[in-house]
């Protein structure tokens, strides 16, 4: 029977590429570490290892292990972590996974008071964009979400958090920065900095302007936000930032932040959850306090916390 140790100085060594960097993470001596993979290699009577001077290598063979040990290693964890839950609910890991648009900006507002409520909680935070996001989440890999609503997330549970609306960002010289409020009429012709690909933002952002009659900078494609917050300082073109990465922003340098006329740009926050979930009790706790970080705190302009989608299963 192969141990859960040994494969995890397998792991170790893929991740390292040598004896005493692996043993040194695994907490072992480097004969120990050694002698054992020569074990492994003897009971699987496969060469997993090239043994170099001064590197390592896996072999084609434990290659293709390494990743089936990441994954037992995984599963180890899940139940383990499973098992902690079990004895209570609200301890244990939690892998939560948010869009690099949002994370920043919210995480700051709503942690203190998660930890606070959930003490006994140990937080881990993955940061990706929301189609990998949703795969993650249906593959058991994350707990639950924090996303704009998108169509591919109807297969899940969701429950609204609240809402922000979509600035204007605008270089400090240009026209429009004279004007307090934006209507569409004013961003026709303009031409519009986007995130690149794959970001749900983009989607959003573009659909609104595409109405106004605006056009897409087809030369550029930011990969944050903060890159198109110094494109447009820079008079590129203009943008659009959700309210909250523009909170306490007004000192931006060469940067003007304009709301919209109704009906302005919004997009819904929700967290999301598979179906049948098994820590729905720590699942109500977080939707709660999450609620409640931005309504306390006054985060929004309207602070008007939607309700609890058609899909939920507990009124907060």
């Amino acid at each position: 029977m192969v141990k859960l140790r040994d494969l995890q100085y397998l792991v170790a060594l893929d991740d390292h590429k040598h004896f005493g960097r692996a043993a040194e993470a695994c907490h072992v001596s480097q004969p120990t570490l050694s002698g054992q993979m020569m074990k492994l290699e003897d009971q699987l009577g496969l060469q997993l290892i090239e043994r170099h001077k001064r590197r390592i290598m896996l072999t084609p063979a434990g290659q293709v292990l390494v990743e089936h040990a990441r994954q037992v290693l995984a599963a180890a964890a899940t139940f383990e972590s499973s098992a902690k839950s079990l004895l209570d609910p609200l301890a244990g890991e939690l892998n939560v996974g948010l869009i690099p648009t949002l994370a920043p900006y919210l995480l700051p507002h709503v942690m203190p008071d998660i930890h606070q409520r959930l003490p006994k909680i140990n937080v881990y935070l993955h940061e990706e964009k929301s189609r990998t996001l949703l795969s993650k989440l249906n593959q058991g890999e994350l707990d639950f979400l924090v996303l704009p609503y998108i169509e591919e997330a109807d297969a899940f549970e969701r429950y609204d958090l609240f809402e922000e609306e979509l600035m204007l960002a605008v270089a400090s010289s240009h026209s429009l920065a004279e004007k307090e409020q934006i209507t569409l009429e004013d961003i026709r012709s303009e031409t519009v900095l986007t995130l690149e690909d794959g970001h749900c933002l983009r989607d959003q952002a573009l659909g609104y302007c595409f109405t106004a009659g605006a056009r897409e900078d087809h030369r550029f494609q930011a990969a944050s936000l903060e890159t198109l917050r110094y494109m447009v300082s820079a008079g590129l073109g203009i943008t659009l930032l959700p309210e909250l990465a523009t909170l306490n922003r007004k000192s931006d340098q060469g940067i003007v932040y304009r709301c919209f006329n109704t009906p302005a740009p919004k997009r819904k926050i929700s967290l999301i959850v598979r179906p049948n979930y098994y820590r729905m009790e720590l699942i109500r706790r977080i939707v709660a306090s999450i609620r409640d970080s931005v309504r306390c705190k006054n985060l929004l302009m309207e602070q008007q916390v939607p309700v609890p989608s058609r899909t939920s299963l507990f009124t907060v």
